[in-house]
């Protein structure tokens, strides 16, 4: 929906993490074609108070009650009384679905931003999907909620993203139909790539989260230095382009230049490369189908040099089997991943675990817990729920927290 002025409203969920941060840095750069309406946030109210004080918002909303107070006091004393503050999961949701907003940037990274963007699908939002946790929980449930309600899926991920522009412009039906062979999904390797394999059980969260081409929360940097991030993306592809893991491969590419590429049963492979950085694959979503300025400085081909490409070692990364194993299962077995996986890597940032027993962790998780089809939200927050209790279990029996490295 747009205002009078042309301008198209926007909610971002996630406003002060890293995706947030960059949606808005697109947004300020086309300030004629979009209205920031409403703003998300965790706990972070002293950066979320400078978001409301320099967009106003109609309403903000903080997942922590006692944050949201803290930011009341802060925009009553900056000035600001024209943006409702709310709280919790009510609040989320609230700003989901906010009336006037034609765009939800779903930027809340892991299970916590599955209600509120699942809330944007059911309000027929266009769904700026950048938490692919909410496919791989829930991606039967979502995608009927896509459909059901009339809205708009367009992937934030950089490799769905790349995808999506690779594939053709109309396409309806299996991929087969619309001459795709298979996908090809890029990932870099982290920072631990030629790690020496001993070396990597006293590696530190900050070195895990010290990604060579990417600025990304915590979190995800753990994912894409265990490449589970990639076990998730196979099984968010499989939804957001209706395939299934026979058709994707996961190919290593260390500089991050291209992004993901399609290959068509004509020999053709689509590629679309551009520098590793968030605002280009933002910028698409928020202009599509038009192309809009990003502030992305163009690729330099001559200073790129060679391209590499090879294949994943998975004793390296097993992670990433465990994760494509998930995705050939089917059924529940993407929700207990993702939940053993973000229990896991909490362990981890906080040092209760070590880096390799991330993986350990998420495969007893899947042999213990019983998987099932969840047909309901509460069938899915009820497995996720199962899954974080057994995870937990698995995450407290390692070994006692390790020395801190001098």
């Amino acid at each position: 929906m747009t205002n009078s002025m042309g301008q198209r409203g926007v909610v971002i969920l996630g406003s002060t993490g890293s995706i947030g941060v960059n949606t808005l840095d697109v947004v300020a750069r086309h300030p004629d074609s979009f209205r920031v309406l409403g703003l998300t946030a965790n706990t972070d109210d002293t950066r979320m108070a400078d978001q409301c004080l320099r967009w106003r918002p109609t309403l903000a909303a903080m997942a922590d009650a006692d944050a949201a107070e803290r930011l009341r006091r802060r925009l009553r004393d900056g000035g600001n009384d024209v943006t409702e503050v709310c709280a919790g999961v009510d609040g989320l949701v609230a700003a989901a679905q906010l009336e006037g907003a034609d765009s939800v940037m779903a930027g809340i990274v892991g299970a916590a931003g599955l209600i509120p963007t699942l809330a944007a699908a059911r309000a027929g939002k266009r769904v700026l999907l950048a938490n692919k946790e909410a496919l791989v929980m829930s991606g039967k449930l979502f995608v009927a909620a896509v459909r059901e309600n009339g809205a708009l899926l367009l992937p934030i991920d950089s490799e769905h993203n790349a995808i999506f522009q690779c594939m053709p412009p109309e396409r309806s039906g299996s991929l087969r139909d619309a001459g795709v062979r298979r996908i090809l999904l890029t990932g870099s390797g982290g920072p631990f790539r030629c790690t020496p394999l001993e070396d990597l059980p006293g590696v530190t969260p900050d070195e895990a989260c010290a990604h060579p081409n990417w600025v990304m929360g915590r979190k995800i940097s753990v994912d894409s230095a265990t490449m589970m991030n990639k076990g998730l993306e196979i099984i968010e592809a499989c939804w957001l382009f209706d395939t299934h893991p026979g058709r994707i491969q996961v190919v290593m590419h260390p500089q991050s230049v291209v992004h993901s590429m399609v290959e068509y049963t004509d020999g053709s492979v689509l590629a679309q490369l551009g520098n590793p950085d968030m605002r280009t694959p933002i910028a698409h979503a928020l202009g599509w189908p038009r192309r809009l300025e990003s502030g992305v400085e163009s690729l330099d081909f001559l200073r790129v040099g060679a391209l590499e490409f090879m294949a994943p070692d998975f004793g390296r990364f097993p992670c990433l089997g465990l994760g494509l194993e998930a995705a050939r299962a089917g059924g529940g077995k993407s929700t207990v991943l993702n939940a053993a996986n973000e229990v896991a890597v909490q362990a981890f940032l906080e040092e209760s675990i070590a880096f390799t027993d991330i993986p350990r962790v998420i495969e007893s998780t899947l042999a213990k817990c019983a998987s099932r089809e969840p047909d309901t939200l509460e069938d899915v927050l009820a497995l996720d729920g199962e899954a974080r209790g057994i995870a937990e279990d698995e995450a407290g029996r390692r070994r006692p927290p390790r020395p801190r490295k001098a």
